[in-house]
This record gives C-alpha cells, structure tokens and sequence, in this order.
C-alpha cells in the first residue's frame, strides 16, 4: 500500500492565539458593551484579559508550557508598575474612603492589575518573530475594520455600532459614537471617543505601513496592508483630533530618524498622495486641522485643559508619593483633568506616575534595542515602529486621560508586550552567535558547568 501524505500538523492554541482574540475584542465590540448582571463594568476585552492573567500564571508555575524564564526590562517594568498600583490601592484603602470611590478602586485594580497581566502574557508567551507578526497583522486588520466603522459615521452619518448587539452584553450609556466640531462630524468608531479613536490610529497606522514595506521588499502580496494603512489613515482624519496628530508626529519623528533616505522619500511622497486624496475626498477638512493649531492660544478646549492645574496642585500636595487611589478621582464628583500625568499623580502620586512613564520608556528602550541586537532586516523595522509607537501614548497622555479610556490602554499593554516579546526573540539569536574561542558557550556543556540549559535572559533553566 502506498504510503498516505502526512496531513498537515494543527497548531494548538497559545498566547499569541489568546492575545488575538483579545485584540479582536478590543478593538472590534463596542467601548460601551458590558457583560449583563455582573457587579462591575467588565468589557469582553477585560474578560479576556483576566483569562490571559490567570493563564500567564498557571504557565509559569511549569517548565513545559512555552513560557520564557529571565530577565526583560519590559517584564521588569511590569512588575514594578503592578506593585506601585498595589501599593497606591493599600495606601488609599488602609483610612476611610467613600463607597463609591472605595468601588472604583477596586475596579481600577482589577482592570489593571488585567492589562498588566496580558502585557507579560504577551512579552513571556509569544515566542518568535512568527508568532509575534500573527498578533500585531491581527491588531491591524482589527484596526481597518474600525475604520472602516469610522469612515461610515463621517462620510454618511451612518452608526453601524447601532446594529452591534451581542448576546449577553449591554450598552452603559446611550451617547452616540458621533459628534461635531467645526461643521464636521467627529467619530468615535466602536472606541468610547473620537479623541481616542484617533490616538489608537497614531498608534497602529506605523504597523501596518510595516507590514507593507516588509511584504513588498519579501516579494509578498503587499496590496492589503496599504490598504489597511490607508483605511486606518482616514480614520484618524475623521476623528477630527489634534492628539492624534501629535502623536503621529512623534512616530513620524522616530521613524524618519531610523529610516534608509529612499524609505523617507517614499513615505513623503505617500503622506502628499493622501493628504491630497482627502483634500479632494472631505474638502475643508484639512482647514480644520490647520484651525487646531493655528489657533491653538485662543482655542476653548486648550483653556479648559489648563484651568485646573490649581486645583491639581492642592490635591497632590495632599497625597504627594501614593496618591489617593487609581479611580477615585472622577466626573461628575470632581473636576476633569483632561491630562493622564496630572490625574495620575492626584490619583497613584509621584510613584505611581513614575511607574506608568517608565513603563512605557521601558517598552520604547526594548523596541531599540531588539533593532540593535538582529540582523533580520525584518526584526529591526519592527523593533523600530515598536518603539515610535510607544511615543504616541506617552504624547497622548499630556492631551487627554488616557488610561480613562479602555481601548487606548488596553492596545497600549498590548503593543508593551510586543515590545518586550520581540527583544526576547531578538535575544534568543544573539545569544546562540558564535562566540570567541575561550569564551563561556550559553550550551548545555559547553563553558558551563552545570550543563544547565539557559533561556534568552541567560538564566540557568533546570
């Protein structure tokens, strides 16, 4: 008998297939969608990400299951952000504390403490430049997907999200995902605002420009991430958003300096094909954004911004290093700070704000140094578009209450963890390289004697 084709091999589930669905769940169901009956406002996304974090736990308790061992700076960051968040939530809990704000501490720790836990999810189980690639094409295509949402609510007052009702779920409020400014709608796609809608834009629309400069220098169909870097481009024009272009210029800034000059030409000659398209497309809608700017002194949503700081100083004086608690500090209760730094000091203090700037440092300092240690061309782009993305949220959080808005912070862990993953399959390489004769061999027997094997942060592995 002739012997049968051997089928082909079905790859089970693992992080990166878990991280997936997250950032389906993320990006694709509405910001407003909560599970019904449950006590607190959990999100399909935050379901999943408090799966990922008990998942990442159970795995590392073992040695079989994939998960990395060794030091990450990421990881690193990680753990120091969850033990301020900790820290701030006993500080804020040991006195007396309102019932309602005492309840949106605990919810805020949760979805933290969720976040964080999909983050290292993502940095210790995602192994390999493959598997790595899977998640973030997946994030882009969610992304074209929303924009696509975003792009029908701008150009025919379409809300497709009206039709999104899942089983199980309900709306937490009945606010429309538009509104106006300046004559022209601003949306909000299935994210909870446009300004948010637009940042998560600046944050994705490098990566998938990546994945079209990779496919067309790989010889690989290319068509389809232009055409999501283009979808995802139009959504942030129609969020109408000024933090969103200054987050893309942050990105621009990063990638113009670690771009080859014909890669700089190309991309300027792409930006003035679009920006003309949308001229011809929306005409005055780039009158609009130059209005933003131009009259940046005598804009009312700038002056509401800065209005409070006096407030803010007399609430961080009170609580200077841990803050009153993440959550507590919130509308209609107390004043606004439309500015992530300043509401995290009032709320987790100088620590805690701290924790939350190094953590995303951390993640820029990963995606350089992922690029530095490769020689995959392949690697180091995306070292670098990891690392400009992490500019936008860092931008972002001067401009509005980023971590306010589910969607923001939940791709902004997501990609954090990417940052940290791909300095580990980076690593990994690096550290197989032959060495110097003489020179201790990271293998088993080799310069060791122990005969240990050692995983990509050199750490002896039973």
């Amino acid at each position: 008998m002739a012997d049968r084709p051997a089928l082909p091999t079905r790859r089970r589930a693992d992080a990166a297939t878990l991280a997936c669905v997250f950032a389906v769940a993320l990006l694709v169901v509405p910001a407003r969608m909560v599970f019904r009956g449950l006590p607190l406002s959990i999100t399909p996304a935050s379901l999943v990400a408090l799966a990922a974090t008990f998942l990442c736990l159970c795995a590392h308790l073992t040695l079989t299951l994939g998960m990395a061992k060794g030091r990450n700076p990421v990881r690193t960051a990680l753990l120091v952000f969850l033990t301020a968040m900790v820290a701030t939530f006993g500080y804020a809990t040991f006195g007396y504390m309102p019932s309602d704000e005492l309840n949106l501490a605990d919810h805020a720790l949760i979805l933290l403490v969720a976040n964080a836990g999909l983050a290292l999810l993502v940095c210790d189980g995602v192994r390999g430049t493959a598997r790595l690639d899977f998640v973030l094409q997946t994030v882009v295509v969610a992304g074209a997907i929303i924009a696509v949402i975003g792009a029908c609510q701008f150009l025919l007052d379409l809300d497709l999200t009206r039709y999104m009702e899942f089983p199980g779920l309900r709306y937490t409020a009945e606010d429309g995902f538009i509104t106006l400014r300046s004559d022209f709608r601003r949306v909000a796609a299935t994210t909870g605002h446009p300004i948010e809608f637009g940042v998560v834009c600046a944050m994705l629309l490098p990566i998938a420009v990546h994945y079209g400069f990779q496919a067309r220098e790989r010889s690989e169909p290319a068509l389809r991430w232009w055409v999501c870097s283009g979808l995802i481009g139009m959504g942030l024009m129609f969020s109408v958003s000024r933090s969103a272009v200054l987050g893309l210029v942050g990105v621009a800034v990063v990638l113009f300096l670690g771009w080859p000059a014909r890669r700089r030409l190309q991309a300027l000659g792409v930006v003035f094909g679009f920006l003309v398209l949308m001229r011809i497309m929306v005409p005055g809608l780039l009158g609009t954004f130059y209005g933003l700017f131009a009259n940046f002194g005598n804009d009312d949503s700038i002056r509401y911004r800065t209005h409070d700081y006096e407030v803010a100083a007399h609430e961080i004086a009170k609580h200077l290093w841990l803050g009153r608690g993440a959550g507590t500090w919130y509308a209609p209760k107390h004043q606004v700070f439309d500015n992530q730094y300043i509401l995290s000091t009032v709320e987790t203090g100088l620590i805690g704000v701290g924790a939350i700037v190094g953590m995303f440092a951390c993640a820029f300092y990963a995606g350089l140094r992922a690029r530095h240690l490769s020689t995959d061309p392949g690697t180091r782009d995306l070292g670098l578009t990891l690392a400009a993305c992490m500019v936008v949220p860092l931008i972002g959080a001067a401009t509005f209450d980023l971590m306010a808005f589910a969607t923001a912070t939940g791709l902004s862990f997501l990609l954090i963890g990417a940052a940290g993953a791909l300095l580990r399959a980076a690593t990994e390489p690096a550290a197989s390289r032959p060495r110097e004769p003489g020179a201790s061999s990271g293998a088993p027997g080799a310069g060791d004697p122990t005969g240990a094997d050692r995983d990509a942060g050199g750490q002896a592995v039973p």
